[in-house]
């Protein structure tokens, strides 16, 4: 672009004039003797239109040169690289960024208002004491996210800086063979929402392919659903080794809230721990499941399971009815008349003194015909009928 004296000069100073771009590891490359080519206002930035100094550069062998796409004011606003648009301590989109942080940045579109907004960014982060970011993400008090954890990519994704498609090889017109600079692959699915992306909407953080595709990964992660039973306060700790002890089990958890019990199963590799509140037993468990370490191995973190529960399981209805409820008194007696033997006839009502929950048979088995019911009713039975005697 050219820069005439009869600029105006106070357009100008708003210019960026930068020794060295703003990059991620996987732009850069893994070569450690890159070299690269400066223009000085080369271009203009693509979200706040302002010439700004270009930098180009080969990431590394069989790969596409590369350029800066934004300004470093932009940049810093966002906290990501001027190439790739991706946040640099993450590597994630700003989208989902956001979403994890729970913030909300509303940057001025038009461009009057844009220009004004930069200059008051600009003028906040040359007398900050640190370098970026700016914006509601430089107000956070700390940027630690555990979804953003999750899903941060902790390598450098180099298949990123690989060439585009020929178009020619598509076609089957390609005749330079192994020296076509570009990639002769398959192109992917014109349907295909990552085909479609834009530097505008990732860096706004609105409709970003990308970004959907990993909120909905992230949807889809397990995570410890605590019971319903609000009584329950216990979590059970598996996978762990055979050193491990009372203490360390202690002291991976004091943290999340007071402890009433540790049992420790050393058999079985396993340990119950009993908080007193319900509210320390899911910080807990939200905190350590699939993350807590006990001496270098990895711990499995469940909620602990029901005992009233387990001991219903296999009881029939009339057996659960009878169970005695804490805070309730048992059933008032029933007087019963002319059942001398305190069993109770079927149908009838309950005995005097019966205790809920107490089996008793239902009926009584039926004598066989012709047969007494009591010794004394046997008319065999000596004293049963008045003795003859001989007459003389």
């Amino acid at each position: 672009m050219a820069a005439s004296l009869s600029t105006n000069s106070y357009n100008r100073q708003n210019w960026e004039d930068a020794d060295f771009p703003i990059l991620c590891q996987t732009c850069l490359g893994d070569n450690p003797y890159i070299r690269m080519t400066k223009e000085k206002y080369g271009k203009e930035c693509k979200i706040c239109t302002r010439p700004f100094t270009v930098f180009r550069w080969c990431p590394g062998a069989k790969m596409r040169f590369k350029k800066c796409e934004v300004c470093q004011t932009c940049a810093k606003l966002k906290n990501v690289c001027q190439t790739c648009m991706l946040d640099l301590e993450y590597g994630l989109p700003i989208q989902v960024r956001d979403a994890a942080l729970k913030i909300k940045d509303d940057l001025p579109k038009s461009d009057v208002n844009r220009e004004y907004y930069l200059q008051n960014v600009d003028a906040a982060l040359a007398t900050s004491d640190t370098i970026g970011p700016g914006g509601a993400l430089g107000k956070l008090p700390s940027h630690k996210s555990e979804l953003l954890a999750k899903l941060a990519r902790t390598t450098p994704y180099y298949k990123r800086n690989r060439p585009h498609i020929c178009s020619f090889w598509v076609k089957g017109e390609c005749k330079r063979g192994e020296e076509c600079p570009y990639r002769h692959d398959k192109p992917t699915d014109p349907d295909d929402p990552l085909s479609n992306q834009n530097i505008k909407d990732r860096y706004y953080g609105v409709n970003d392919p990308v970004a959907e595709k990993l909120l909905k990964r992230a949807q889809a992660m397990p995570c410890l659903e605590p019971p319903e039973d609000k009584m329950i306060t216990t979590l059970y700790c598996g996978g762990l080794d055979e050193g491990v002890g009372e203490q360390d089990i202690k002291n991976a958890f004091y943290a999340y809230g007071e402890i009433r019990s540790i049992t420790l199963v050393g058999k079985q590799g396993c340990a119950f721990i009993q908080f007193t509140k319900r509210s320390s037993a899911e910080s807990a468990a939200e905190k350590t499941f699939n993350k807590l370490l006990i001496r270098g191995s990895k711990v499995t973190i469940r909620w602990g399971k029901s005992q009233g529960k387990t001991a219903a399981i296999g009881t029939s209805p009339d057996q659960g009815m009878g169970q005695m409820v804490p805070g309730h008194l048992p059933a008032a007696p029933v007087e019963v008349t002319k059942n001398y033997f305190g069993l109770a006839a079927p149908g009838g009502s309950a005995p005097a003194g019966f205790v809920p929950g107490m089996s008793l048979p239902s009926s009584l088995p039926a004598p066989p015909l012709g047969a007494s019911q009591y010794p004394s009713q046997d008319p065999s039975r000596m004293g049963a009928q008045a003795q003859q005697h001989p007459q003389y």
